[in-house]
C-alpha cells in the first residue's frame, strides 16, 4: 500500500498456492517497488525483520561473493536478487523494519490487507 498524507494512494494484495511467509513478504517489497512512483522519496515499512536484513544488511556482501553466504544458499535467491536490484535502482527509497501488532495503523491496515484474499476466494 502507498500512502501519502495519511491517505491511500495505491494498494495491492494477493496470495501464491505453496508458498513461504518469507517468499510473500519479499514479493510484497516488489511489489512496493512499483506502487510509489519512480523519483518520489519514500520510507518503505515492513515488519519483516529478515526480509528488511536481507536488503539492508547482507545482499550487498551475498552479492559480493556470487550470491553465496557463508554457511549455505541464499534461500528465495530469485526474489533476494529482484528486491535488492530495484532498491539500489530506487535511492530514493529506504526500507525500514517495524514492529507487528504494535498499534500502528498502517501496519495493521496491511496486515489485513494481506488476507483479504481469504475472504474473496
Amino acid at each position: 500500500m502507498y500512502v501519502v498524507d495519511d491517505e491511500i494512494v495505491a494498494e495491492a494484495y494477493g496470495h501464491e498456492e505453496q508458498t513461504t511467509n518469507n517468499r510473500m513478504e519479499l514479493t510484497a517489497l516488489l511489489h512496493a517497488l512499483d506502487l510509489v512512483p519512480e523519483g518520489t522519496a519514500a520510507t518503505v515499512y515492513s515488519d519483516s525483520n529478515l526480509a528488511v536484513r536481507t536488503i539492508n544488511e547482507w545482499a550487498e556482501g551475498w552479492e559480493r561473493r556470487g550470491w553465496k553466504r557463508k554457511t549455505g544458499p541464499v534461500e528465495n535467491l530469485d526474489l533476494v536478487k529482484e528486491v535488492y536490484a530495484g532498491f539500489k535502482r530506487r535511492p530514493e527509497l529506504r526500507l525500514q523494519w517495524i514492529k507487528a501488532h504494535a498499534g500502528s495503523r498502517w501496519n495493521e491496515y496491511a496486515d489485513a490487507l494481506a488476507n483479504r484474499w481469504r475472504t474473496e476466494s
